[in-house]
């Protein structure tokens, strides 16, 4: 038993090896299996911190920056949101989830770097598509994707969260488009378009044979048994949620800092961690029953975290419409200029107050730490705790 507070590096230290006698690794998940235990221990080295205001020090151990280790998100999380916030507009916000359904999930589950793909450019074409349409919108829209493939429980779930600026460019540029207060865009025709273009796409990907599907999954490499699959899901319901729209600016950045940088499990819901079992919180917000805990062989809560390490260079958070990366400056100019017409009788709203970055100084409140020594691992001074 641990007895300081467990941490998932600790589940990955114990249970590792057992894990790798019992399934294969690819090489992302043995990178995870490798630098996540070693985050923040005098195995990486470590250096030393001072404070540009009131000269306070501090020692700290270097971290792996693994993406996928919920220590090292912290750095990553205020360097985007600063940037964020400087694009923030002074409109409502929406938020759009699209979900694959559990037959395509089981297919992501070996072809992460195909679905979700498809996943991102189906939900983004499917929001552009229907924004544009004069029936709905009738404009250009700008948006940022995140994708989460877990539920609380760490089972595989691949959805992309959607938060959109209320409205767009219109056609000719000249105008800002808002939408209906308090609505976005109607589900149902969200959720029709998004599944006959993923459809459409996997179903080409198939035909490419840039799929594979071994395991339970080798029956459908039969073009008969393909094609019943693919027919049963366009008659499926697919679920595409809208959640009810932010108030502004501040609440979403509070949101972009607790869902971008997210990992599979945070340490914070790790209760504890035995030579055979972990313990997490989870909320089961299915039944409403609140927060309980679940208690896994330390292999299967491996098996689990591993499922959501993504491919090398995958990018997870995605820019597009209006936001997309090379034209964000000058559109976000444009939609300032155009919201500006628009609302020159509203009093401005305040701006939103960023997360406390993670350099700032825990003895003066005001500095920012800045490294002014390095050392090496094992070097003495990181085992020093006077």
């Amino acid at each position: 038993m641990i007895s300081r507070r467990p941490e998932l590096a600790d589940a990955l230290r114990i249970f590792a090896a057992d894990y790798r006698e019992t399934y294969p690794t690819s090489f992302a998940q043995e990178r995870v299996l490798r630098e996540l235990p070693l985050c923040r221990t005098a195995s990486l080295g470590g250096h030393k911190l001072r404070c540009d205001s009131c000269g306070h020090e501090v020692i700290s151990y270097n971290s792996c920056r693994n993406r996928h280790c919920p220590k090292c998100r912290a750095a990553a999380r205020a360097e985007w949101l600063d940037a964020r916030e400087r694009e923030l507009l002074d409109v409502p916000y929406f938020h759009v989830v699209f979900t694959l359904p559990d037959e395509l999930a089981a297919i992501a589950l070996q072809n992460k770097r195909v679905c979700y793909g498809l996943l991102f450019r189906a939900a983004a074409d499917t929001l552009r598509i229907i924004a544009a349409d004069p029936k709905h919108l009738g404009a250009q829209i700008g948006f940022l994707a995140v994708l989460h493939t877990w539920t609380q429980t760490l089972l595989h779930h691949p959805h992309v969260h959607c938060v959109v600026p209320g409205g767009g460019i219109s056609p000719d540029g000249q105008s800002w488009v808002p939408c209906r207060e308090n609505f976005f865009l109607p589900v149902r025709v969200l959720s029709r378009l998004f599944r006959r273009l993923y459809l459409q796409r996997i179903q080409k990907a198939f035909d490419n044979d840039e799929l594979e599907l071994h395991g339970k999954l080798e029956t459908l490499r039969e073009s008969a048994t393909w094609s019943r699959t693919i027919s049963d899901l366009r008659s499926k319901e697919w679920v595409v949620y809208a959640k009810p729209p932010f108030g502004g600016p501040t609440q979403v950045l509070k949101y972009l800092a607790r869902y971008t940088h997210r990992v599979a499990i945070s340490n914070s819901r790790i209760v504890a961690i035995d030579d055979e079992r972990v313990r997490f919180q989870w909320k089961d917000r299915s039944s409403g029953a609140g927060t309980k805990v679940m208690d896994l062989a330390g292999i299967e809560f491996v098996r689990r975290f591993l499922l959501h390490v993504l491919p090398k260079g995958f990018v997870r958070i995605r820019h597009f419409g209006f936001l997309a990366n090379r034209v964000r400056s000058d559109k976000i100019a444009l939609v300032r200029r155009l919201l500006a017409e628009r609302q020159q009788t509203r009093p401005p709203r305040p701006s939103p107050n960023p997360p406390i970055p993670p350099d700032r100084c825990p003895a003066c409140g005001t500095g920012r730490l800045v490294v002014v020594e390095e050392f090496s691992p094992g070097h003495p001074a990181l085992f020093d705790t006077s």
